[in-house]
């Protein structure tokens, strides 16, 4: 039999190990501004385009999507050519995937600050982008798969498994989490309300994690791993025992993010117990790549870029201890809303994900330009700048973390909160924060060194576009030898096959959390005093999600006696049942305001009150690190879509009457009236020292804030007469 002559696709490498460095270092760039933004309020820049708020979804956004997305493509067109030994499917495709992802990064750098957002963390894009990621992650998957079938090799290596499993089950949360009423170009609802809509973003949210930011990097570590120390990998077996137990396991652990939540305790169980189960397959992939290092550790100690990926895999398995150790009750109810989850996700993001990264285009970019890499030495320097970084940004967020979580849960020895002001903790942790944007600013200029060495060593060599191969043609299997050998060897040789148990694995455990949840009434028991919002009040949430409030802010009063204290009577599910999307969150910079309407209560602000903290916080709040939202006075609602949105609520359940879109806008006017009285009343006055306006974006803001707990407030003073 003769061999068959073909060549490899190196272009598309090429362009997305470029698109992956500067992806990497626009994502970085905002998130050390960020990190600063939270000890020198300064750095919101002061205007409405560059607040904490609107920039951390693009910081998120930035680092998942852009970088570690590029680089996932990256590793996934260099390894799958050569594991398969083909070209790529088709060159077309490739690069309608390759251009199709950058026109939606570019879309979400100029949504984001803009201030369109759906609210749902790691899913914030609005419903136009949400169908461009589904058809160009549809041509990766089509491209992806055609190349598998075209094969000449028979075996589809454990990488490819975790690259079906990846875009199986991306594709799978990606759908189900998007499901969005539209209203507007860029303006939608969630189908989903309160309880069930929390539960559908974190099974979504835990799972971007895993199945993006997770199983495709074990795929690109089962091939350079191996490739890099020129050993083959530890153990066969216990790669296929990490991979299916792996996929199994990790669809079932998103409620643990929802923890002493409204959610139903069944469920918040399940994820407590699959979480402590996915120890055990983590560790094994962790240990496989790892122990492939045996009798090799020479090089390991010569190579930096064999260093970037031990310290790498080894972040993954710190990560994936933490992560289970955290959904115990216990220690979550301590940490959760930190800056501990902070430290954790970002052990994770700059250590498996980065370091990984930096190791595997440290490896691929010399080859395919055929050339030696410019300087090993710039690549020592970029390791150990890389590892002071993660050093000086998880430590500091551990121990404010810690802090945080001790000091609002602290009572003196009368029993009452010793830190009643939840700015004390704020103020206590900002050295921390200074470390933290110091740890961050270290690994970006780690990243630069990179780009730097990157750039020298393409200038010395030439792209190899299309790299010569040949390779024996595959040969049609004797189906009476079909079952020989282990049973795996038989799926790894059937695609479609292998694809439909990846799918069944991964749905398993959505389905079982899901359908109780949506069909059992009990589960999300309705409150009757609680009424849909105000046309007024509808407005004012749109804009505090627009401002991003939700990134520092949760509305969710846990069963704990420190934040009933300090907050008010824990919370309710059935008081959610008309938020499209819920809003309970997952990190206190500053308070919780999901009581922020209880007259009675210790959180209950007046009018005024938000008037002076919006225009300036620190006059209110003396060393409070808010940005100021004076726009917020000068500007008007813009109430144009008003009867489209109360036209769409109720199609999603919401019980405004027929008809209501009519009357709708005479009752904005009245309730802003009210609010602009008591406003006037108090002197208050724009910048320019005009009054506030009839429909100032401000008065919707008060109006939400206000009606915030206060059907609860009502139900609980009627039981008391």
């Amino acid at each position: 039999m003769q061999k068959e002559r073909f060549s490899y696709d190196n272009t598309i490498v090429r362009n997305f190990a470029i698109a992956t460095m500067v992806w990497g270092i626009v994502g970085m760039l905002v998130g050390v501004l960020a990190a600063t933004q939270l000890f020198e309020p300064a750095m919101n820049l002061g205007n409405r385009y560059t607040t904490f708020g609107r920039i951390r979804p693009l910081h998120t956004n930035a680092v998942i999507f852009a970088f570690v997305g590029n680089a996932i493509f990256m590793g996934v067109y260099y390894s799958l050519q050569r594991l398969l030994k083909t070209r790529m499917y088709s060159d077309v495709l490739s690069k309608i995937h390759f251009w199709g992802w950058q026109l939606i990064i570019v879309a979400a750098a100029i949504t984001l600050p803009l201030g369109f957002s759906t609210a749902k963390e790691y899913a914030e894009l609005e419903w136009p982008i949400d169908i461009a990621i589904t058809v160009i992650w549809v041509v990766f998957g089509w491209n992806m798969i055609g190349t598998i079938i075209k094969r000449r090799e028979k075996h589809m290596y454990v990488a490819i498994w975790f690259y079906l499993a990846t875009f199986l089950t991306v594709a799978l949360l990606h759908v189900v989490n998007s499901f969005e009423l539209p209203i507007s170009f860029l303006k939608s609802y969630s189908w989903y309300a309160g309880v069930q809509d929390a539960l559908v973003q974190w099974w979504y949210g835990h799972n971007a994690v895993a199945f993006f930011l997770t199983t495709p990097f074990l795929g690109l570590m089962y091939y350079f791993m191996p490739k890099m120390a020129d050993r083959p990998i530890y153990s066969y077996k216990l790669s296929i025992l990490h991979f299916w137990s792996l996929i199994f396991l990790y669809i079932w652990a998103g409620p643990h993010h929802l923890l002493y939540s409204s959610l139903p305790d069944w469920a918040q169980t399940l994820g407590v117990v699959f979480s402590i189960m996915l120890i055990a397959p983590s560790w094994g992939g962790m240990l496989n790549g790892l122990l492939t290092l045996r009798g090799a550790w020479d090089k390991v100690r010569d190579d930096a870029r064999l260093k970037f990926m031990v310290v790498g895999i080894t972040a993954y398995g710190m990560a994936t201890f933490e992560g289970p150790m955290l959904s115990l009750k216990n220690i979550n109810g301590i940490a959760h809303f930190t800056d501990w989850i902070v430290a954790h996700v970002h052990v994770g993001a700059l250590g498996w994900n980065g370091f990984l990264t930096f190791g595997i285009l440290y490896y691929l970019i010399p080859k395919i330009y055929n050339t030696k890499l410019h300087s090993k030495k710039m690549v020592s320097t970029h390791f150990w700048l890389g590892t002071l970084g993660i050093v000086f940004y998880a430590i500091p967020m551990y121990i404010a973390g810690v802090t945080q979580g001790l000091m609002w849960k602290e009572f003196t020895a009368e029993g009452i909160l010793k830190y009643p002001n939840f700015l004390s903790t704020t103020l206590q942790v900002i050295p921390m924060h200074m470390l933290r944007a110091l740890g961050g600013l270290i690994y970006l200029v780690g990243v630069f060194l990179m780009v730097y060495n990157i750039y020298k060593t393409m200038k010395a060599g030439s792209l190899v576009r299309n790299e010569d191969a040949e390779a024996y043609p595959m040969v049609k299997e004797d189906p009476n030898m079909a079952t020989a050998g282990y049973w795996h060897r038989w799926i790894e040789k059937r695609p479609t096959q292998f694809i439909v148990l990846s799918f069944i694995a991964v749905t398993i455990g959505g389905a079982v959390e899901f359908l109780p949840t949506f069909l059992v009434e009990s589960n999300v028991k309705t409150i009757e005093s609680v009424t849909p919002y105000t046309p007024l009040e509808l407005e004012g949430r749109d804009i505090y999600i627009r401002e991003g409030c939700n990134n520092c802010h949760s509305q969710m009063v846990r069963p704990f006696r420190s934040e009933t204290v300090r907050y008010g009577d824990y919370t309710k599910s059935g008081e959610n049942v008309y938020d499209h999307p819920f809003l309970w969150g997952s990190k206190r910079t500053g308070p919780d305001l999901s009581r922020g309407g209880n007259k009675s209560g210790t959180v209950y602000k007046t009018a005024d009150w938000h008037f002076d903290h919006m225009m300036a916080p620190d006059s209110i709040s003396s060393g409070s690190i808010m940005p100021s939202y004076s726009w917020l006075i000068e500007d008007e609602i813009d109430d144009s879509k008003l009867e489209k949105k109360i036209s769409a609520m109720r199609k999603l359940g919401v019980p405004y009457p027929e008809g209501y879109e009519d009357e709708a806008r005479d009752d904005l006017m009245k309730q802003a009236a009210k609010i602009k009285k008591e406003l006037d009343d108090k002197g208050k006055v724009d910048l320019n020292g005009n009054a506030v306006g009839e429909k100032s974006e401000i008065l919707a803001l008060i109006a939400y804030l206000h009606k915030l707990g206060r059907d609860i407030e009502v139900a609980s003073n009627e039981n008391t007469k």
